[in-house]
């Protein structure tokens, strides 16, 4: 793993991990709810946004839930789909010198087809040429794995190992559906703290449990202690349910705070199978995690 932009962090004794719900498609009281996700991470003096909505929900949210988006040091794109995209533009001109980390394909077309008609769900074109404006020494394109602190990672792009897991849904590159998109820029974000590893996914295009397993091989076997994000399993048949819910099972994760598209029907699966671990993720919710 590549140590680029490490930096050294505060003693383990020193912090607590709070990450909140900024976006998702359902949102707590006063709170606006859209299609998509954002994370706001605090952690060993860090403030990291993952992700930015679709648009309309990240400032509103974010100044009803006392979050300063002007405190944003980094901002991780998980992928180029629009709904995690959208809102871009918007928190780079609050935030100013904000270093982005993310995969070259976020900026290809691609598109999703539903009978026989197909729509843009790429990442706008004011987020677009948002990043293009960004100085060439605050962007940073992952390739591969990448340490940001000495306790906090990327993974890069996830190896496909499984055969029960795809990208979730008809997602191609080009509008007649002839090139069909793995989502090959789909990543993640791991903290690691004394219980475990806290894992950060925006839709895992890649799957859960590819992406589960990557993440403890970059950490030498670490437990993983909870899983926040959105899962994309609304359109996984009973084989995939069955192998993922078998995998968790085996984790034994302490939380799993399922978001966005997840799919309503899979998270009572989830809940029925893995048991209270399991709590919907809603806009608004935060979570803390202790160092030990």
């Amino acid at each position: 793993m590549t140590a680029k932009s490490k930096e050294k962090a505060p003693s383990k004794q020193d912090w607590v991990t709070a990450i909140t719900i900024l976006v998702d498609n359902d949102a707590g009281p006063g709170l606006v709810a859209e299609h998509g996700l954002s994370l706001w991470i605090e952690t060993a003096g860090q403030s990291i946004l993952f992700d930015t909505g679709k648009g309309t929900a990240l400032k509103a949210n974010a100044r009803k839930l006392g979050v300063d988006l002007g405190t944003t040091r980094r901002l991780v794109l998980s992928h180029g789909h629009y709904d995690h995209t959208g809102a871009m533009a918007e928190l780079l001109n609050i935030a100013g010198k904000v270093d982005i980390y993310c995969h070259p394909g976020v900026i290809q077309p691609r598109y999703a087809r539903r009978n026989g008609q197909s729509r843009s769900i790429q990442m706008p074109r004011k987020s677009m040429a948002a990043l293009d404006r960004l100085p060439e020494s605050r962007l940073h394109w992952l390739q591969r794995p990448m340490l940001l602190t000495e306790h906090l990672g990327l993974t890069g792009p996830i190896p496909r190992e499984t055969d029960y897991e795809d990208p979730g849904g008809p997602f191609y590159l080009d509008p007649d559906g002839k090139r069909a998109d793995r989502i090959d820029d789909d990543l993640a974000l791991w903290i690691q703290t004394g219980k475990g590893l806290v894992v950060c996914v925006g839709c895992c295009h890649a799957g859960l449990v590819n992406t589960l397993r990557h993440i403890r091989r970059l950490t030498n076997g670490a437990r993983i202690r909870s899983i926040i994000g959105g899962l994309h399993l609304a359109e996984a048949n009973q084989d995939r349910l069955e192998q993922t819910i078998n995998e968790l099972q085996t984790l034994k994760p302490d939380s799993i705070i399922p978001c966005h598209c997840t799919g309503k029907q899979v998270v009572a699966v989830l809940r029925n199978a893995l048991g209270e671990c399991v709590t919907p993720g809603v806009s608004g919710m935060t979570l803390r995690f202790t160092a030990q």
